[in-house]
């Protein structure tokens, strides 16, 4: 039998280290860095068009958080790839649980290989990458484990380590795994480097759906019966599934390194291929200015910058202009809510400001300014006591739900395309420069039918104003009546 390729994206994660860019309701592998497209559309297109693997391959099967349903949804729209399945996890539970419902998803089929990947990785050389990849589902096909491993270039000290126990042999395509090495201090690093036999995990992995079901039950059992129980009350929307919410949240919450693989050197056969394919997982925006297209000083911007005397500086402008003089090593970014400034060589501690916001209970921490709805989205542009004023985008096609507030009313303004609207018992039909009042506590609906973005200017007045003052009748999306969204 011919075993099919399944691609299998962990698109999970807040990259709270690319803080304030990546926020958990935005996280990194939805932003698009130093590119068009986004790390998670990158990786979607890697897995799927860069040839067949020498086996038939199958549509990308996405393991995702609920909240970012309708993101993957237009992110995969927007590339036009039709995914096979979109697991929903209505809480992070790390990786080794969502390999697992991937495994449980596809094994109905043909017993698949799954190359797993996470959507935040970066690959410079593409045909490097499908030469290993074509080498790992050779091996796979025997039943093995295999994971990549990238030849180290520094003793970096935020990756974790593969031990293959022999330097590398000219064109030697694999080698055996003898253990695993979590993330050393450089004196350690540097020890294994200097020691030859050593790789960076990559953390991709390559096997077949029955290799990891029959591991994660020897070495993780609890982690098997809890995901088992979760899929066997799944419940299937289109191309949405959702394990049962009350049996997913007894899952342990393990990685798919400490849960299996770092068990296996000795009782499994585990083998890894050598990838050098200019790989970074960009873990820290040291990483991204590393990869990133630099000017001749050694600058990476982003947006509206201007440069004098300055060098090897990352820099995003997102909404103003960013001006350097006469610094070095800099971190700058700029988004619409927040500026960060860090040393570029500590830009691992990011993470530590964002755990300061929130324990402060700042949104900043989580939202951005500007929030992403499935029909659209809204930029809150100002605000002040008993009122916000807020930007509205909606798609073509797309329209909000039939809701009505309890405390606040609302001031529409059509600045672009062409609005419908209902408003208690009357249907409008606005277009640019014509406007409109929905009375608190009144049904309403905004629509966009046309072909074209409709944009409007929303003026909320009233005692509250948060976004769970809302009661949902009619949803296109499957929303609850009441869950703080628009």
């Amino acid at each position: 039998m011919v075993n099919t390729v399944q691609p299998v994206i962990l698109c999970g994660g807040a990259g709270s280290r690319l803080w304030p860019l990546s926020r958990t309701g935005y996280p990194k592998q939805f932003l698009c860095l130093n590119q068009k497209s986004s790390l998670f559309q990158l990786t979607v297109q890697r897995l799927t068009n860069l040839g067949p693997y020498n086996q038939p391959s199958n549509n990308p099967l996405i393991v995702t958080n609920e909240e970012h349903r309708f993101l993957v949804s237009e992110q995969l729209r927007e590339i036009d790839v039709q995914p096979g399945k979109i697991i929903l996890e209505p809480e992070g539970k790390n990786t080794a649980p969502a390999l697992t419902l991937a495994a449980l998803s596809s094994r109905a089929e043909d017993d698949p290989i799954l190359i797993v990947s996470s959507a935040d990785q970066t690959i410079q050389l593409l045909d490097n990458f499908e030469k290993s990849i074509t080498q790992a589902v050779e091996l796979a096909t025997e039943d093995s484990i295999v994971i990549l491993g990238v030849p180290p270039e520094s003793p970096e000290t935020g990756y974790g380590y593969i031990n293959v126990g022999e330097r590398p042999k000219r064109n030697q395509p694999y080698f055996n795994v003898e253990s695993f090495m979590e993330k050393p201090n450089s004196e350690v690093a540097k020890n294994y480097i200097e020691a030859g036999t050593y790789f960076w995990n990559a953390g991709m992995f390559i096997l077949k759906s029955s290799v990891w079901l029959k591991a994660i039950k020897r070495f993780s059992p609890t982690i098997a019966e809890t995901c088992i129980k979760a899929w066997v009350k799944k419940e299937d929307d289109d191309n949405f599934v959702r394990p049962n919410i009350e049996q997913f949240k007894s899952i342990p919450s393990d990685s798919i390194d400490y849960a299996v693989v770092e068990h296996c050197p000795g009782k499994l056969p585990i083998k890894m291929v050598p990838l050098k394919a200019g790989w970074n997982d960009l873990g820290s925006w040291d990483a991204v200015w590393q990869v990133g297209d630099k000017d001749l000083c050694g600058n990476v911007s982003t947006g509206d910058v201007v440069i004098s005397e300055a060098n090897n500086n990352l820099i995003f402008a997102d909404n103003r202009l960013v001006t350097l003089v006469d610094v070095d090593n800099l971190v700058v970014i700029e988004t619409s809510d927040a500026v960060l400034v860090a040393n570029k060589s500590e830009s691992q501690n990011v993470k530590n400001i964002v755990d300061k916001l929130a324990l402060g209970g700042r949104e900043e921490h989580s939202v951005h300014r500007k929030v992403y709805r499935p029909w659209g989205w809204f930029d809150s542009v100002d605000e002040g006591d008993r009122f916000i004023v807020k930007r509205i985008q909606v798609k073509p096609g797309a329209s909000l739900s039939l809701q009505k507030h309890q405390h606040r009313a609302e001031h529409w303004i059509v600045v672009k395309g062409t609005a419908e609207i209902i408003c208690g018992e009357k249907k409008l039909t606005l277009s640019e420069n014509q406007s409109t009042y929905i009375p608190l506590g009144e049904k309403h609906r905004l629509s966009n039918p046309y072909d074209t973005p409709l944009e409007i200017v929303e003026v909320q007045s009233g005692s509250y104003l948060g976004e769970d003052d809302i009661v949902r009748f009619e949803d296109h999306y499957g929303r609850e009546k009441s869950n703080g969204e628009s």
